[in-house]
């Protein structure tokens, strides 16, 4: 009774601090943007929403930190050893790698390199894996100098597994809430119940301004910061460092964000794109085309990793003995749920993942190119118009039949081919959310359009209109084609065209930077940008489509 009693005032102050925190930073950002860092293309937001703040991951640190500070072994009988200590330091260290990249981008390289330096340093300072009980035995393995590596990838692992996942609003939030939960009922005595309690508190409260429609966003620091801490929790829980049911349970509460990274390396790896690149093709996005409501799909995905919690407090309390039974049940739980969602053919059809991927894979290395090559035109500074006028070249060369760009003073159209008279070639499919388009078979007569917002600024957009499917510029010279080759075909027009769009965006975001002007076709007579309208590539006319 003691022990729930202390858990309920952990819970209650970190609940406290972090609603407190919360509405001080909502109330600063309402008076100034203190965030210098737009939405992105991967988040599966609503275009036309106004900014967020991403600093919701400064309440939990902060929650955190007054539980750390607290004198715990006064008020609970907890003694707070080293490597409660190290815990601490290496987690709001975590933190602030992760806060810093929401501020500006660091680059995904930087942020690795930063990972595996705390990971190190938490290492070093005590926190280790050194031994490994295999399952349904006895026997104890000394892993040596290789729990180095095990370590660091377990702090790493677990670090972005909650950062990939945070695409839709309160699912991240939801799913660290209930591994805090997992680590209360399964962690004994001693703190680690104490602060997963108290942390339990602090998510519900973020969750509060969380849940969509998002006031607040985790951001990259809060994402790491839950994501190394849980991970340094399990550790420390594992009855020194020896890994039993103590880590694997929380494995079964991050089956959908394991799942989810797992599909999205294999995928980006067979196409050629970078593995850790963000796009539009997780889960959650899949979820949202199939027709689900953001809501909708935040509480199915809650729903889902609870049943999962549940399986994860029986491989604990029975110290893996049914491992093998919970992972046949897991797996059978999975086939329901893609068959229900009809995913389970495109997973595991390996044959026609693995030939459509590499049969795209030289196109999108192609597209992947120019992009960068977009990106960095930003910097040399020039113009908008003659940004615009490269990014319409490019989408020629891509096999786009029209663009559409439209920005704060107008838009301009460019067409590649000529309408053929009396057909129409515009098909617009009904969104299924603001920013994304339903894409669906379409006859040989019609093409599709793909829209990208400019992340941060709403009335800024870009329109990318495919080939009839049948026309020489799509690479087909069938009049008709079957709904196999017409669905391919649109898939790889999507890739292609997100990573066209993205160059187009980084290259406006540096031009802006740059000039420090307004995003328009025309810029003012007395910029340095109004004085050099040079565009390096041979310019398109601009007709309507």
């Amino acid at each position: 009774m003691e022990k729930t009693i202390n858990q309920l005032i952990c819970a209650l102050a970190g609940f406290v601090v972090s609603y407190g925190v919360i509405v001080i930073i909502l109330r600063a950002w309402g008076r100034r943007q203190l965030s210098s860092r737009s939405a992105e293309f991967h988040h599966a937001r609503g275009s036309g929403q106004a900014p967020v703040s991403r600093f919701g991951g400064l309440a939990l640190a902060a929650a955190f930190a007054v539980l750390i500070c607290l004198p715990l072994n006064l008020f609970f009988g907890c003694q707070a050893d080293a490597l409660r200590w190290v815990i601490a330091g290496t987690a709001l260290a975590m933190f602030g790698l992760g806060f810093g990249d929401d501020l500006r981008p660091l680059g995904a390289k930087r942020k690795l390199a930063g990972q595996l330096i705390i990971a190190s340093a938490a290492y070093f300072l005590g926190l280790s894996i050194h031994q490994f009980k295999i399952p349904l035995s006895d026997h104890i393995v000394e892993l040596g100098f290789y729990g180095w590596p095990i370590t660091i990838f377990w702090l790493v692992a677990m670090t972005n597994l909650i950062n990939l996942i945070d695409g839709v609003d309160g699912l991240a939030g939801g799913i660290a809430l209930m591994l805090m939960i997992l680590l209360v009922a399964v962690g004994g005595t001693g703190m680690v119940p104490l602060i997963a309690a108290g942390m339990a508190g602090a998510l519900l409260a973020f969750l509060r301004f969380n849940f969509p429609p998002a006031k607040i966003y985790l951001g990259d620091g809060g994402a790491y910061f839950l994501g190394f801490l849980v991970g340094a929790l399990t550790i420390d829980n594992s009855h020194k460092g020896t890994v039993v049911a103590a880590l694997i349970a929380p494995l079964f509460v991050l089956t959908l964000p394991i799942l989810d990274t797992s599909l999205a390396i294999l995928r980006r790896g067979l196409q050629g794109l970078p593995l850790f690149r963000p796009d539009r093709r997780h889960l959650h996005h899949r979820f949202l085309q199939s027709g689900l409501s953001r809501r909708n799909l935040t509480l199915g995905a809650y729903l889902f990793t609870a049943y999962f919690l549940g399986m994860g407090l029986v491989a604990f309390w029975w110290r893996g003995q049914f491992l093998p039974t919970l992972l046949g049940i897991a797996t059978l739980s999975m086939l329901v749920v893609a068959g229900r969602f009809n995913f389970s053919r495109e997973w595991f059809n390996v044959g026609k993942v693995l030939g459509r991927s590499l049969q795209v894979r030289s196109e999108i290395q192609y597209a992947l190119a120019h992009s960068r090559w977009l990106a960095l035109e930003g910097e040399r500074g020039g113009s908008v118009q003659s940004i615009c006028e490269d990014t319409a070249w490019i989408a020629r060369k891509l096999g786009f039949a029209g663009l559409r760009i439209q920005l704060q003073d107008g838009e301009q159209v460019w067409n590649m081919i000529p309408c053929v008279a009396g057909v129409k070639c515009i098909k617009q499919s009904k969104p299924d959310t603001e920013d994304s388009w339903k894409l669906g078979a379409a006859d040989a007569c019609c093409c599709h359009v793909f829209r990208h917002h400019l992340p941060g600024h709403p009335s800024c957009q870009v329109e990318l209109q495919t080939p009839k499917l049948g026309d020489p510029l799509a690479g087909q010279n069938q009049p008709t084609l079957s709904v196999k080759l017409q669905v391919d075909c649109q898939q790889k027009f999507q890739i292609v065209s997100e990573l066209l769009a993205e160059g187009w965006a980084k290259s406006l975001v540096n031009w802006h930077k740059q000039n420090n002007l307004p995003v328009t076709f025309k810029p003012p007579a007395s910029s340095p940008a109004g004085q050099n309208l040079v565009s390096p590539l041979p310019k398109l006319k601009a007709e309507p489509l």
